[in-house]
């Protein structure tokens, strides 16, 4: 007896505390006037300023890291059948199901070598966009 007049009081409590936080919460929404603006579709981060100091830090640490990053995926997509996670190592594997008679599997495996050669797309949009902000932002001073 004594266990279920905890719970009936605990859940009291909540049920009071959720309807107190509801209305107080559409209260404060109702009277706020000023409508937040939409996030732009057109510049989607805000401008970013860096001192020289961590300029110089990005482009001689974080930079390279991100390019060898890219390359190394690239490259592992790239791969044949013998490396681990490439799109003929997916290809292999599904052929390799089918044979064994798991075709849903196989078919999974598929859309996945699919999806991963697309990737190969945006990592060549990655790969522009770090090299021109190299280019225009790690210019060594003469």
């Amino acid at each position: 007896m004594r266990r279920s007049v905890r719970g009936a009081i605990a859940a009291g409590t909540s049920a009071v505390v959720l309807v107190g936080g509801l209305v107080g919460s559409t209260t404060i929404a109702a009277a706020d006037p000023t409508p937040t603006p939409p996030p732009s579709a057109a510049r989607p981060y805000k401008h970013l300023t860096l001192s020289p100091e961590e300029s110089q830090k990005l482009c001689a640490e974080r930079l390279p890291k991100m390019i060898a990053r890219r390359d190394k995926l690239a490259q592992r997509i790239n791969g044949g059948a013998d490396v681990k996670g490439s799109v003929a190592w997916l290809k292999a594997r599904a052929a390799k199901q089918k044979a064994d008679g798991h075709d849903k599997v196989a078919a999974r495996l598929e859309k996945r070598a699919e999806r991963r050669s697309g990737r190969l797309k945006e990592l060549g949009t990655v790969k522009t966009k770090l090299e021109s902000f190299k280019t225009e932002h790690c210019q060594v001073a003469k």
